[in-house]
């Protein structure tokens, strides 16, 4: 092969690493604009309107140190997916929901929400582990109360178990919580809620306060027993009332919130999860109840005024 034969193929070579570099180069680019288009088109469809934010969803920031999972890394999920989801109601059992072990009453918890369609709850690591019904079991709309806002995550309270007492040694955390996203939700008080709910186990007092600490109203109240306690140190809220024949309430209604027993798993025997309630009983006084809270006449008829998703704190 000649000299020159030589020096042309090098030539050609070089050209063709100079194509090469050049096409990776395009193409390299090409997947990072394609990348952030996606993000882009992500952000744009699941952040709340400037609109939404200021008129229908809960503000503030988060008090648990989570980091909210990046818009770009956010994938709604289709509707299939959503009901696949276990749903977070009162007789449910969810290891993916986190314990909620405050009694606090947060800023955010006193704006009440619902959602427009089944929602889907997220662990702190923003993985999806239950859902929201739209309607819950007494066929009315599920109301969904916060305790913390970061940004387009919310942290909510949810009426589902965590852990059974079975499993955890007697000491099951009484209330969950769980992410959802911001936009999902949907205020359903026309104004802050105004007065929250304290009872007592030690006094064996239900309170009705304002939120600067005055006492409105005092009731004494029976308790749980100490083989059924009534959780303390932790904060619920009113999920729904109703009346229940079978449990011989049929003029006063049952008062339910979000609260769970601790120490058993059906102190009732029954199938309601252990729920804590609270209702009317004759016998409204001492530590005698299943870890539900005994009520007189007067006492229902005050904590039945007050809108369901008010908050309910149990103290020692």
């Amino acid at each position: 092969m000649s000299e020159e034969t030589r020096h042309e193929r090098h030539a050609r070579q070089r050209r063709r690493r100079r194509r090469r570099v050049v096409w990776g180069t395009v193409v390299a680019g090409a997947a990072v604009a394609a990348a952030a288009a996606i993000a882009a088109t992500v952000l744009i469809g699941t952040s709340p309107s400037s609109q939404d934010a200021s008129q229908e969803q809960p503000s503030g920031s988060s008090s648990d140190g989570s980091v909210a999972v990046k818009a770009a890394d956010y994938r709604e999920l289709s509707a299939d997916q959503i009901a696949a989801l276990p749903e977070a109601r009162y007789d449910a059992v969810i290891p993916g929901l986190m314990a909620y072990t405050s009694a606090d009453v947060p800023e955010v918890s006193r704006d009440v929400y619902v959602v427009s369609s089944d929602t889907p709850i997220y662990d702190d690591a923003k993985r999806p582990v239950a859902r929201f019904a739209f309607m819950n079991f007494a066929g009315r709309p599920t109301v969904i109360v916060p305790v913390a806002s970061d940004g387009p995550w919310t942290l909510v309270m949810t009426p589902a178990r965590q852990q059974l007492p079975s499993q955890a040694a007697g000491a099951a955390p009484a209330q969950t919580s769980g992410w959802v996203r911001t936009s999902a939700l949907r205020k359903s008080t026309p104004a802050p809620l105004d007065r929250r709910v304290v009872v007592s186990a030690g006094e064996q007092k239900l309170l009705i306060e304002d939120f600067a600490g005055a006492v409105l109203q005092s009731f004494d109240v029976a308790v749980g027993a100490p083989n059924t306690p009534t959780p303390t140190g932790v904060t619920g809220y009113l999920q729904e009332r109703y009346l229940d024949p079978k449990q011989g309430q049929t003029t006063y209604p049952i008062q339910l919130t979000s609260l769970h027993s601790s120490a058993q798993d059906e102190p009732f025997q029954g199938e309601d999860g252990g729920l804590i309630g609270m209702h009317y009983f004759s016998s409204h006084n001492g530590s005698i109840s299943h870890g539900c809270i005994r009520l007189s006449a007067e006492a229902v008829s005050a904590v039945n005024e007050l809108p369901l998703g008010t908050s309910v704190t149990i103290v020692p």
